[in-house]
Formats: C-alpha cells, structure tokens, sequence
C-alpha cells in the first residue's frame, strides 16, 4: 500500500523538510509527498481503493500501536493508497473533514503544520516497523 501525504504550503530547505527526508527514506512501503500551494492546486487522482486521513485537532488521538494496526488493517483488506492531508495554517473546511474516512490529531495541542509532517512521517516510518517486527519501536 502506498502511503501519500498531501500538504498545503512548500516546506523548502529546513530543518523540519530533513526530518521527513530522514524518515521517509527509512519508510520501507512506497512513499510520496506532493506538496500543494497554501490554496488552490490539485490534488493527484489515488490509486483506488483508497483511503483519506486528515490530520486536524478535531481528530482520533492513536497510540503507535492502533495506528500500525490501523494501516496494517487497510494494507490487508486491499487498500492501494492511504493518502495523509495536512492543512495550511487554517486547517481543512467542514466539506473535506465530512468526507475524510479518518481524521487524527497528534495530541490537544496544536503543531506549526511544517512540524507535522516531520511527525507524520516518522509515525509512518514507526508503524511500518512496527508491523514488520522491527526491534526499534518498543511498547509502553
């Protein structure tokens, strides 16, 4: 299963954009990042079946575990692409959090949405490793 992450706003040369270079290298399952401007600009066309995550503060709060569970859950039922949206600044409209088949949140707090990728990724990069029986991830 292809894991995509779609973010509004270019990320450049910075710390945050060597994060998710360093993680989505290590993410052994087929990655990709488009990047889109912070409004307007298409989204690519998914591989069907699919299935569409938005990180937004209203979302589920997922232990590592659950979210490795969660994607191992699609990749065993024939999901092609999970694709991952993360806003710009102002977050996703009411019609995009509607048709969203999750939403998540990476705690109550809010993160600057360049940050969020880089923790997406490596939740990625974990929960791959997790499901592959990797000996890096440990359980609390």
């Amino acid at each position: 299963m292809k894991l995509h992450v779609i973010a509004r706003g270019k990320i450049g040369r910075s710390p945050e954009s060597e994060l998710v270079d360093r993680y989505a290298k290590r993410i052994a399952w087929p990655f990709q990042l488009t990047e889109l401007p912070e409004n307007g600009g298409a989204i690519p066309a998914p591989a069907n079946p699919f299935r569409t995550v938005l990180l937004d503060e209203r979302g589920k709060q997922l232990s590592s575990e659950e979210f490795a569970a969660l994607l191992g859950r699609w990749r065993d039922d024939g999901v092609r692409e999970a694709r991952f949206l993360i806003g710009a600044a102002d977050g996703h409209g009411d019609r995009a959090r509607e048709s969203a088949d999750l939403l998540i949140a990476f705690g109550a707090m809010t993160w600057p949405h360049m940050l969020a990728r880089a923790m997406l990724a490596e939740q990625l990069w974990r929960a791959t490793s997790i499901l592959a029986g990797h000996p890096y991830h440990r359980s609390g």
